[in-house]
């Protein structure tokens, strides 16, 4: 089932978002995840793990028809207050998603890997119900931050004890394993320790920063390219008898 996120989770949550710095880390983070998702408006997206719904405004401002899903009816409750009735909110599990195959243009999986049991049937859903793209987002194994945060799990109790953390290589090995030789592309953002002020926010959407595989926050799309499955048939064919002889 992995981490399912409870009242005092959502709460610390939503207050991360009051500090301008980490505001800064998510205008970053969602700005990379739009630039390459490029997703045309009025399609639809399916975005797994929605948590309290920040990721569900940028996708809707960008005229997309939203789906959310969260095993976390508390951070549902928060998503809710914030999307009202513009979006479809459905509790749920990332490996085992309520809808049919294809029933999505695109889907998103953000820092929602590292809480669910089994990350490569979670990828596997989004691949199913989804039919041009899909976009992942996790926090970087091999950034600094990502080393800081494990390094003080082992002292404090923390959120991040609970998550496992992943990095560039090992998304695509897993997508190569489910997928096949499929286009992917990956970007990372963050990796300077601050994001605030106005000249390293600048710096991090340069296309030459973000080809650096150690930000903090690592994005990455997939473009889902349909397989189907042959199998040869025997072709039965009768011979007619020819009467007579035949001269040549």
């Amino acid at each position: 089932m992995g981490y399912v996120f409870d009242f005092h989770d959502a709460a610390a949550y939503e207050k991360w978002f009051q500090n301008p710095a980490n505001r800064c880390t998510f205008e970053l983070e969602t700005k990379l995840m739009l630039n390459m998702l490029k997703p045309e408006q009025g399609r639809t997206l399916l975005d797994i793990g929605c948590g309290t719904g920040a990721g569900l405004l940028k996708y809707l401002e960008t005229g997309l028809q939203v789906t959310g899903l969260d095993p976390s009816l508390y951070m549902l409750d928060l998503a809710a207050e914030k999307v009202k009735n513009r979006v479809d909110l459905h509790r749920g599990f990332a490996e085992n998603l309520p809808f049919d195959d294809n029933s999505f243009h695109y889907t998103s999986l953000v820092t929602t890997l590292e809480f669910v049991e089994n990350p490569i049937k979670a990828l596997e859903e989004a691949c199913r119900v989804a039919k041009d793209r899909m976009f992942i987002g996790v926090l970087n194994r091999y950034a600094i931050k990502g080393i800081q945060r494990r390094v003080k799990g082992i002292f404090t109790e923390t959120i991040y004890n609970q998550a496992q953390f992943f990095s560039v290589w090992e998304l695509k090995r897993i997508i190569r394993t489910l997928l096949g030789d499929v286009p992917i592309s990956w970007k990372t953002v963050c990796l300077f320790p601050s994001a605030s002020g106005n000249i390293i926010p600048k710096i991090e959407q340069s296309n030459l920063v973000q080809r650096f595989p150690f930000g903090a926050f690592a994005g990455m799309v997939v473009t889902l390219v349909p397989r189907f499955k042959t199998r040869p048939l025997a072709i039965k064919y009768k011979t007619k008898r020819t009467p007579g002889v035949v001269t040549g």
